[in-house]
């Protein structure tokens, strides 16, 4: 059994091709390739936080995964990350546990970063004039870093309810070759993107179907939780090409979940994304579509990954 501590797992990162790996987990998913039961959560009210443990296999694979990952979100102001956790890889012919992979949460943001830029892939409009980025966290920094090799847009505003938070968010991500404009409306980002991530922890909607302009892709990660929400509802209503990560999943938790219960779409509207990439369900067939992706994370993703970092580690052992 090996431990593989974070400072291994960023060293081999990025010798690896992730985007593929993921991809190809979402195409076993939607296929029924997978075995993936509900998602394990605790819920915290004092501080507020939240647990996932997310575990599952692909059918034929040498291994199971089992992931924990926590948010805490109030832990910025006691010095420390708000994200934690750690990856058990186990042989799946014999149940041995394989590798503790102790990434502190690191590999659950790259997971999620990487579906955002799958998503944007092959859901967004073909010109993209302006990033929006809501949120102004570790993975709203995360998910414009991985849009990086899908669009050459560079230009990017971004909303925040801290002025602080979108000043560093700035000075931070400047230097990695974006133009950034800042605001504390989110309506402004509506206005001016039509590729707009939402990234946040947000228990209420903040974006407004009445403010999304016609070819406009979003992609939300947020709502990961029964109780989070970043979208208007009539939006998902509104949108002509409506993608889950997980179908089942997005029926219980997500920006999907809030239109069902608002009695707005029915469970039987969205697409998966597996389905859209391997071709079996059509995406964006026109710029002038609005297309929502809800990505409340699977655990394939997590399969992938640290399947990859775990052969990856392994191979550069001296």
């Amino acid at each position: 059994m090996r431990i593989i501590e974070l400072k291994e797992i960023k060293r081999v990162l990025p010798s690896l091709d992730l985007m593929a790996a993921v991809e190809a987990g979402f195409v076993a998913y939607s296929r029924g390739e997978a075995v993936v039961p509900p998602v394990g959560e605790l819920l915290f009210a004092d501080p507020p936080g939240d647990v996932h443990i997310k575990y599952g296999y692909l059918k034929g694979d040498d291994y199971y995964v089992v992931k924990i990952a926590s948010g805490f979100y109030r832990n910025p102001e006691l010095n420390l990350p708000s994200s934690n956790g750690l990856m058990l890889l186990f042989s799946q012919q014999t149940g041995a546990l394989l590798a503790v992979l102790l990434d502190e949460g690191y590999l659950t943001d790259v997971r999620t970063a990487i579906a955002g830029a799958i998503a944007a892939k092959y859901l967004a409009p073909r010109r993209i004039d302006r990033i929006g980025i809501i949120g102004t966290g570790v993975q709203a920094r995360m998910q414009l870093r991985y849009l990086l090799p899908v669009t050459d847009c560079r230009r990017v505003l971004v909303w925040g309810r801290h002025t602080e938070q979108l000043h560093r968010y700035r000075t931070d991500m400047e230097p990695e070759g974006f133009s950034i404009e800042t605001t504390s409306d989110a309506g402004d980002v509506a206005a001016s993107c039509n590729l707009i991530v939402t990234a946040t922890v947000s228990t209420s909607p903040l974006l407004w179907e009445r403010q999304i302009r016609s070819g406009t892709h979003i992609t939300a990660v947020g709502a990961d939780a029964i109780y989070k929400q970043e979208l208007d509802p009539s939006l998902l209503r509104r949108a002509e090409v409506l993608v889950a990560d997980s179908i089942s999943q997005c029926c219980e938790r997500g920006e999907i979940a809030h239109a069902i219960r608002a009695a707005l779409i029915e469970p039987e509207r969205p697409i998966e994304l597996g389905q859209v990439i391997a071709g079996s369900r059509q995406g964006r067939t026109s710029d002038r579509q609005i297309t929502i992706a809800d990505l409340t994370g699977v655990a394939v993703q997590d399969i992938q990954i640290a399947k990859a970092v775990f052969k990856a580690s392994g191979n550069s052992e001296r």
